[in-house]
């Protein structure tokens, strides 16, 4: 393999580093939020009739069923993009792979035989 190609194939290994550690980010964000809400969902078993909720700053009444059907809607959806952010890991973690080897080999072809 050329210098040109190892060199384009690592920049391609940095560019899908870069990609996989963003998408590690908004899956953390998800999961957070996600906990966030199977807590306030755990919380409904333990409460009254009365429910509270801050909007902007404002506690205000809320509906104990649509409250508890918006959040447990909130929670499959994080629980799908979390679930889409993974398998997008696994291919951008196979790719990276599949690079690294590539230039393992070119570098171990390369190398002069004694």
């Amino acid at each position: 393999m050329k210098d040109n190609e190892t060199a384009d194939k690592i920049q391609d290994i940095q560019i899908l580093e870069q990609n996989l550690q963003s998408l590690t980010m908004q899956k953390q964000s998800f999961q957070m939020e996600l906990n966030e809400i199977i807590n306030a969902l755990a919380e409904f078993t333990k409460a009254g009739d009365e429910i509270y909720r801050i909007l902007g700053g404002i506690m205000m009444r809320a509906d104990k069923n649509s409250l508890n059907s918006e959040l447990e809607d909130k929670k499959k959806v994080l629980e799908i993009r979390i679930s889409s952010i993974e398998k997008q890991e696994k291919i951008l973690e196979k790719k990276t792979g599949d690079l690294r080897e590539e230039i393992s080999k070119a570098i171990t072809d390369d190398k002069p035989k004694h």
